[in-house]
């Protein structure tokens, strides 16, 4: 039964890489069009479906960026109930604008976040509505060649190295490695602190086998203090800790990895990536809460869950009171000034008054 369910998922995904090698070389060909614009666009994405640590890389960016110019960033808005052209504010919901592109507005206070399915219509509507924006960080954008980005970076998480990966559905691609060539860098996100030079050089040698002849980073995934998800107060995980940990996040092993190392116990509660929580799941998210053994109980989650959790009005008190999220950032194994000497020389290339 295995070896025909995997014969069909091959034979589905040499279709699917098909379809999209023709819509690449369409454009590589230019007979579909790539809108270029008169400031610079920096696009993050990835050729795998989901994470990758897409959305703190943009943070990242974007906090680097805005001492320096004025920031824009556009994002589809995945699984939004609005449609077309909207700005999001830090009092938008998810399902006006998608909890990535809300979390980033709530994260970035002096940056300006927007979502538009319409990538080249989002960048003309933030034209008209910013007319002095100095760059616009296209988020999850690698695909939408509509838009001709002058400076594209690549994520690949080191647990799924997009060289070893499959094209969808029998893998997790969504175009053949080869895409590697259209990007300038590449980093390779949530890597482990205690890598060795012998083996980034490794993975930078299959990335070049690929095709790659940019740039290419490591960079990790540092944790901070916990913040209650309703009133922003701090504390530490300690020994004598028991946690409940809730994520709806695509890859949560690293999360997981860390938590396990520092908390006396640790019950899970694993849902799929961008979920919408229902009033069963909060019954069943407090039910495991109340099984939870100790004084110093805690629910953990993501900041991405944290923004939809918060939305739930009927949260039991307890419950509430216990419900915290971690933040994460994004920290270079090395060669950081150099990455970020790259992208301020572009996003000067085109320069405007702030």
């Amino acid at each position: 039964m295995i070896r025909p369910l995997k014969l069909l998922l091959w034979s589905a995904s040499q279709l699917y890489g098909l379809a999209v090698a023709v819509r690449n070389r369409f454009y590589d060909l230019g007979i579909f069009r790539s809108q270029a614009f008169n400031l610079p666009v920096i696009c993050v994405g990835n050729i795998t479906a989901g994470g990758t640590g897409k959305t703190p890389h943009v943070i990242y960016l974007a906090e680097k960026l805005t001492p320096h110019t004025r920031v824009a960033v556009l994002s589809r808005g995945y699984l939004r109930k609005s449609r077309g052209f909207l700005h999001v504010t830090h009092d938008s919901t998810t399902s006006e604008a998608g909890d990535e592109p809300l979390l980033m507005a709530q994260c970035l206070p002096q940056a300006a976040v927007y979502v538009d399915r319409d990538r080249v219509n989002g960048i003309r509507e933030i034209m008209r509505a910013k007319p002095r924006a100095g760059a616009v960080i296209l988020d999850d954008g690698f695909q939408h060649r509509a838009v001709k980005a002058g400076m594209n970076i690549l994520l690949s998480d080191w647990q799924r190295l997009m060289t070893r990966d499959h094209l969808l559905p029998l893998g997790m691609l969504r175009e053949h490695k080869g895409a590697v060539k259209r990007a300038d860098i590449i980093i390779v996100t949530k890597v482990p602190l205690q890598i060795t030079p012998v083996e980034t050089a490794g993975v930078t040698d299959e990335l070049r086998a690929a095709g790659f002849a940019g740039t290419i980073y490591f960079t990790t995934l540092t944790y901070s203090r916990l913040k209650h998800v309703f009133n922003g107060t701090e504390r530490e995980i300690t020994p004598a800790t028991s946690l409940l940990l809730i994520t709806g996040i695509a890859a949560p092993q690293p999360l997981v990895d860390y938590l396990g190392s520092i908390a006396g116990t640790m019950t899970r509660l694993a849902f799929p990536d961008h979920y919408k929580y229902t009033l069963d799941d909060l019954e069943r998210i407090t039910m495991a809460f109340n099984a939870l053994d100790g004084k110093d109980k805690l629910i953990v989650t993501t900041a991405k869950d944290a923004v939809r959790l918060k939305e739930i009005t009927n949260i039991a008190v307890h419950v509430r009171e216990a419900l915290f999220y971690l933040p994460v950032s994004v920290q270079f194994i090395e060669n950081e000034d150099d990455f970020l000497s790259k992208v301020y020389s572009y996003a000067g290339k085109y320069h405007k008054d702030c």
